[in-house]
């Protein structure tokens, strides 16, 4: 006798919508919600909304020009963000977050961009 092995993809998750998703069907709280309110109970509607509000960020690999500038820019230390080093550190967040920075003179905005960059950097360096 054959038996059949049921072959799962497993996807990953976008946001946090697939998270509870994921959750709320390995708990049975999804069926019992669809016996009670019917096959369109609204749970996807609701979980490309926290996944729009909640994505999960894919961080891509720096590339060696990248590094090198961060390398460079971490090491001078500097207490002054240049408009040419926002320029150059928006440029390697988008091929790294994949998130368009707009142009802002918020120190703590910046403060967090860095810090996002740092943490990746960082990441080579060990």
């Amino acid at each position: 006798m054959q038996t059949r092995t049921k072959k799962t993809t497993k996807r990953k998750a976008k946001g946090l919508g697939d998270t509870v998703e994921t959750v709320l069907k390995a708990t049975g709280i999804a069926s019992a919600a669809k016996f009670i309110l019917g096959e369109d109970c609204g749970c996807d509607k609701r979980k490309e909304k926290l996944n729009n509000l909640f994505p999960y960020r894919k961080t891509n690999c720096l590339n060696e020009e990248d590094y090198n500038y961060l390398d460079e820019f971490f090491k001078a230390n500097a207490s002054v963000l240049y408009l040419r080093d926002q320029r150059a550190l928006q440029a390697i967040y988008l091929r790294t977050f994949g998130i368009t920075l707009q142009d802002t003179s918020c120190d703590s905005c910046w403060r967090d961009y860095v810090s996002q960059l740092r943490q990746v950097y960082l990441e080579y360096k060990d």
